[in-house]
């Protein structure tokens, strides 16, 4: 096993351990069985948004709302709770000068810590998918999606377009999970870093909303959120997925160089 593997293995082991990862995973999965549990019980439905109208046609339908209702604030707190800690608890608890001067290269770490942070944003995304669909299609079955051109699209290839869609919403969220772990390297403090990541999605977002910006709304971090709506057209939209796929590996390469480049640097003789 590699060097980069062991602390990979070594920081997920951590994860599991700490409170705040189960905090965000268990947010994940609670927020479609409560979906799922209010439409069992109320008439009404979610009509303004894509998909909410036949929510109940079919399971398939519940992980795309659930996630268009979660992608602007819920998801980047999930993620910003594990990406601004990882490297600043270190830094608080005094462990990260005993890692970086008698352990593993700092290289080594940083790549094991930006992994784990990877994996962690992962997780959240696909385990609130995951139960979204079970238990919607527990109450509303396993059936065919109609896409938001009207067609009915099979459910096995509605089940493809669920994973690709999920892949495309990880790439801005990996974007932020970067920018939090930038913040954790620099800051070292974790409640600024984590507040710090989150004002940086709602920012994102504030930017957007103004009058006058509509040249640059399609490069902001924010509307890639809602690039993986291409999918769920027919004949499928590329143009907003090849957007946003260059555009967010802007978004990650920066700040991950960034704290990179910090965390090289840093003095740990402080810490």
């Amino acid at each position: 096993m590699s060097a980069i593997a062991k602390v990979y293995k070594w920081e997920l082991l951590k994860l599991t351990a700490q409170k705040r990862t189960y905090l965000g995973v268990g947010a994940a999965i609670l927020v479609p069985i409560a979906f799922v549990v209010a439409l069992s019980i109320q008439k009404g439905g979610p009509n303004d948004i894509p998909l909410g109208r036949n929510i109940r046609d079919t399971g398939l339908a519940t992980p795309f709302v659930v996630l268009f209702f979660m992608s602007f604030w819920a998801f980047p707190l999930i993620t910003a709770l594990v990406a601004g800690d990882i490297v600043a608890s270190e830094s608080h608890n005094g462990t990260l000068k005993t890692i970086l001067t008698r352990s593993r290269q700092r290289g080594q770490v940083f790549a094991g810590k930006a992994l784990a942070v990877i994996t962690y944003t992962a997780v959240v995304v696909f385990a609130m998918a995951a139960v979204g669909l079970v238990a919607a299609s527990i109450k509303w079955g396993f059936k065919p999606l109609t896409s938001l051109s009207g067609t009915k699209i099979a459910a096995g290839h509605s089940l493809g377009l669920l994973v690709a869609s999920l892949a495309v919403y990880l790439l801005p969220l990996i974007g932020i999970a970067c920018f939090g772990l930038l913040l954790s390297t620099i800051t070292r403090n974790s409640a600024a870093s984590v507040v710090g990541t989150l004002m940086f999605a709602l920012l994102m977002q504030l930017i957007g909303a103004l009058p006058g910006t509509e040249p640059i709304r399609p490069y902001l971090l924010s509307a890639q959120f809602s690039a993986w709506h291409g999918f769920l057209r027919t004949p499928a939209d590329w143009t907003p997925v090849i957007r946003a796929t260059w555009l967010c590996l802007l978004y990650i390469a920066v700040p991950l160089v960034g704290a990179y480049l910090v965390f090289l640097r840093r003095d740990v003789a402080g810490d």
